[in-house]
């Protein structure tokens, strides 16, 4: 096999993983397990399938740093929801964040963002289809997700929480691969929120790039500044 022959093999190799964890349904301990197993390999996969949903998401953080929150970026609280192997919080760093947390569902996945040396603290074993127990309400500055709503991995409901530990007049930054959406009640699920006064769809890039074979839209989501907590919501 020539080294053009092999390159091609390892691409479709890396695409049929990528697709595999497309098919999970959501379901924690078959994702922890399907991870446990890709972490050492996922950096060279989605890089060869053209992944740039990290640096979109971060260069999106940075701009709303800019336009809305006067204190500079390094007192700014970000929370890396489903971190993976620490992409987004690289390039949070690069554009000069430095109180990054993260938290992924994958213990092994978790470690390897820790290894990254940009984060404050990472937790592994979190699962954004639960409550985020163990993180208190308006905590964060900017939540960020990339590569989190995806088909198999996190469902819309899953918005609400991100919402709950971001402060009033904070954002969420998050990408929907646009399979995901068509797929999925996402912007139902934004509708909801917004009428529940959870939440404020600030901007939408629609079709961005995202990986080769696919584009994904990028949402930024603001916090009212008397926002509905999820729990309030769903008394209302």
């Amino acid at each position: 096999m020539n080294t053009r022959d092999q390159q091609m093999a390892l691409e479709q190799a890396a695409q049929r993983r990528i697709k595999d964890s497309h098919a999970l349904d959501g379901d924690a301990g078959r994702l922890a397990n399907f991870y446990r197993g890709w972490a050492s390999s996922y950096e060279l996969d989605v890089g060869r399938d053209g992944y740039c949903g990290p640096m979109i998401v971060a260069e999106l953080a940075g701009a709303v740093q800019t336009a809305y929150l006067a204190r500079q970026r390094t007192a700014i609280a970000i929370l890396d929801a489903g971190c993976g192997t620490g992409l987004v919080g690289v390039e949070l760093e690069r554009l000069g964040f430095r109180l990054i947390d993260g938290i992924d569902l994958s213990e092994e996945m978790a470690e390897r963002a820790r290894q990254t040396g940009v984060y404050r603290r990472v937790q592994g074993d979190v699962d954004l289809n639960g409550p985020l127990s163990d993180y208190s309400s308006a905590r964060y500055d900017i939540t960020v997700c990339c590569g989190v709503f995806t088909l198999g991995h996190v469902r819309p409901e899953g918005l609400r929480e991100l919402a709950r530990v971001t402060r009033p007049n904070g954002f969420i930054v998050a990408s929907t691969r646009k399979s995901y959406a068509e797929a999925t009640s996402f912007e139902d699920e934004v509708r909801h929120l917004q009428d529940a006064g959870v939440l404020v769809p600030a901007q939408r890039l629609n079709d961005g790039r995202y990986v080769a074979e696919e584009d994904a839209h990028y949402w930024i989501f603001q916090v009212p500044e008397n926002a509905s907590t999820p729990t309030e919501e769903r008394r209302l």
